[in-house]
């Protein structure tokens, strides 16, 4: 890809995705984030009515009379974007690519965190780390982060969350709100999720494409597994095989459910073919 259509594809991606953020996204990502972290501002003697847990112990021995401490809300957030760009996020059988979606999706968000003035970082990853962007400020970096999605060519076929969330936590120390943008077509990383989970404001982002949900008869078709490259003949004529695919994907998402549930982590489901726009905001009115 040369310099100037690179430039068009960040350009047309600023476009469509800093409008939805600024009419639709950026009061619900308010919502839906700020005042989840809290940070101390002073000490101040104790009142009548004071919780007990917020009386500063050292300082009320130090000062002879109790003190307690007082929070506020976190005026500026971190917010890390985890973008899977593995060989199997670049299906797309309709309008747009699992990639592409991806891009978009990161652009939204990464948008809607500038409008508040938040900090943006990236994490893309495949079964590699392929790029870190440490957590900036402002237009110019934001638009890096969409060009590097854009631009990045991965060394790396497979996936590996559990790499990825494992180098995001030695990362981040502090507390991060976390988007995981993947199809999640991996094993193995339950328990870096959990970790990830506790520590972090984490938010599954799973992107789907409506083939892999439910394949259409029409004859035999060379279904190729993008990361490890191999090719399996399906006669999509037959119902019985269509079913048995179509019921293994099914338990497959129930999986992923019951297993972001135990990490105590949000999802959303996001469709290579239908709009984002409704599945983001109903995610943001569930946290708001």
């Amino acid at each position: 890809m040369d310099t100037a259509e690179l430039i068009q594809r960040v350009r047309r991606v600023e476009l469509k995705t800093r409008g939805l953020s600024d009419r639709i996204f950026s009061g619900e990502y308010h919502s839906a984030f700020k005042g989840r972290g809290m940070a101390f501002a002073e000490n101040r003697a104790y009142q009548h009515g004071d919780e007990i847990r917020t009386i500063d112990w050292n300082v009320t021995a130090r000062m002879g009379s109790p003190f307690v401490k007082v929070f506020e809300e976190e005026r500026e957030l971190t917010v890390f974007l985890m973008v899977d760009i593995s060989a199997s996020n670049a299906m797309g059988t309709r309008s747009k690519s699992k990639r592409e979606l991806a891009t978009e999706l990161a652009a939204v968000l990464a948008f809607s965190a500038m409008g508040n003035n938040d900090k943006v970082g990236a994490i893309l990853f495949s079964d590699r780390i392929e790029r870190f962007i440490p957590p900036k400020k402002g237009r110019s970096h934001v638009l890096r982060i969409i060009r590097e999605i854009i631009e990045v060519e991965p060394e790396g076929r497979g996936t590996d969350l559990n790499s990825a969330l494992s180098h995001f936590l030695q990362a981040m120390k502090k507390r991060t709100i976390c988007f995981l943008i993947s199809d999640f077509r991996d094993e193995g990383y339950d328990g870096a999720l959990k970790r990830a989970g506790r520590r972090h404001d984490l938010v599954a982002l799973r992107l789907e494409d409506p083939v892999e949900r439910e394949l259409p008869a029409v004859g035999w078709l060379p279904a190729t597994d993008p990361e490890t490259g191999r090719t399996q003949w399906i006669n999509t004529m037959n119902r019985r095989a269509r079913l048995k695919m179509k019921k293994q994907e099914r338990e497959r998402e129930e999986a992923l459910r019951a297993q972001f549930a135990r990490a105590g982590i949000d999802q959303a489901v996001l469709l290579t073919n239908e709009p984002y726009v409704q599945p983001l905001m109903q995610l943001f009115d569930r946290r708001g």
